[in-house]
């Protein structure tokens, strides 16, 4: 699965973005999806993430309430509704997929894309 994030940008705080990640290759519907984000000097963090039916979602607590992560298996994307954004939401996000049944909230992903940056102005 090749994977590309797009979406990012300059926002000010308590503004919005949308983050989508495109997939092509093998069949997207079968993997599950995750959201990414790394922060300069800090480690990998999860974000959210969905089953490939949809039908399991799980959020960092840092962000419930705030983002949705959603997927259109028919369009091979998935996306990331940011709203409320904080200057702490800066990062590069990734978007990543695993072979897998059930939400994984780590980053043991198969595959991912190559980031796309989302700063925050205060």
């Amino acid at each position: 699965v090749q994977l590309q994030a797009f979406g990012g940008g300059l926002v000010q705080a308590g503004g919005s973005l949308r983050l989508s990640c495109a997939a092509s290759g093998r069949t997207f519907s079968r993997y599950g999806m995750g959201w990414f984000r790394q922060a300069p000097g800090k480690e990998r963090e999860f974000v959210a993430a969905i089953t490939w039916s949809g039908g399991v979602i799980y959020y960092a607590d840092s962000v419930k309430g705030r983002f949705t992560i959603s997927r259109d298996n028919a369009k091979n994307t998935a996306s990331l509704q940011m709203n409320s954004l904080k200057p702490e939401d800066t990062a590069v996000y990734y978007c990543a997929a695993k072979s897998s049944l059930v939400v994984v909230t780590t980053p043991e992903y198969d595959y991912w894309g190559q980031g796309t940056q989302v700063t925050v102005s205060s």
